[in-house]
Parts: structure tokens; C-alpha cells; sequence
């Protein structure tokens, strides 16, 4: 049996204070989300909370983790049961509970696969959703429903 391997991640953020939190509407969400040797990720709050609509936020960032997760999970398991995808696109969304005290937590996230293949059964790249979804590390972290919807062209 072979055993588990150990995998370590660095991320920095940086946020400038301005003029500090000397009120709720008073400082700015905005920071910048980086990692060694990429290019950075302009941050700020959700609109509803006072942020910049025209950078990420960590909700939209936390729906992109796992579409992009099942993405590469998917391409691996079509890889290694001859099933060539040449195209690829997800229309994730999540859905997100606000409690009025300020508290939240997401209820759900729905991704939208929509796959295109050169070569392989149909039935069997739909299927195979379930298995890229087992394995993805970001769905398998949370802990609210993640479901696929799947639509699967060519073959």
C-alpha cells in the first residue's frame, strides 16, 4: 500500500490600511493575494460588503477553486480511460447564505460542465464526472454539497 504524500502551499496577502478601520465604511477592502513566482490576484470584499466589483473575491475565488479542481481531475481520469476531451468549459455558481449578524456560509455550488470529445462513449464521459469528483481534493475539503451537471458533446 502505498502511502500519503504531504503537500504544502504559500500564499501571501497584503492589504494597506490607508487611513486604518476607524469605521465600518471608513477602509477599503482591497489587498493582493500572491504566490511565489505568479502573477499577482487583485482582491477586495463582495460588493454587498463595500467591495470593488472589478477585483476577485473570495467567494467567486472559493467557486473558481473547484471548477478548476474537477477540471483537472476530469482531464485525468478521461486521459487514463481513453477519453479525449478537446474542449472544456464550466459555468460554476454557489450559493451563499448571509446571516444578519454577518456570519455566512455557502449552502451549495453547482458546476456546469460543458465537454466536448474527439473520441470515446458519451455515457462513459458523463460518467466519469462522478469519479473526477471523487477525487478532487477542494470539493473533497468542503463541507457543503458540490454537484455536476455535465453536458457532453462529440464522440
Amino acid at each position: 500500500m502505498s502511502e500519503a504524500k504531504c503537500h504544502q502551499y504559500r500564499t501571501t496577502i497584503a492589504w494597506d490600511g490607508g487611513a486604518g478601520t476607524t469605521s465600518y465604511k471608513a477602509y477599503s477592502r482591497d489587498h493582493v493575494l500572491g504566490a511565489e513566482g505568479k502573477p499577482d490576484i487583485l482582491g477586495s470584499a463582495d460588493p454587498a460588503f463595500r467591495g470593488d466589483r472589478g477585483r476577485y473575491n473570495p467567494e467567486e475565488l472559493l467557486v473558481a477553486s473547484l471548477s478548476s479542481c474537477h477540471l483537472l481531475s476530469y482531464l485525468y481520469v478521461c486521459a487514463v480511460n481513453g477519453v479525449v476531451v478537446t474542449h472544456y468549459r464550466d459555468e460554476a455558481e454557489g450559493v451563499m447564505r448571509a446571516e444578519a449578524e454577518g456570519s455566512g456560509r455557502f449552502e451549495r455550488v453547482t458546476l456546469h460542465p460543458h465537454v466536448t470529445i474527439a473520441s470515446g462513449d458519451r455515457d462513459k464521459a458523463r460518467a466519469l464526472h462522478e469519479q473526477a469528483h471523487r477525487l478532487c481534493f477542494i470539493a473533497n475539503s468542503v463541507n457543503f454539497p458540490v454537484e455536476v451537471e455535465p453536458v457532453i458533446e462529440g464522440g
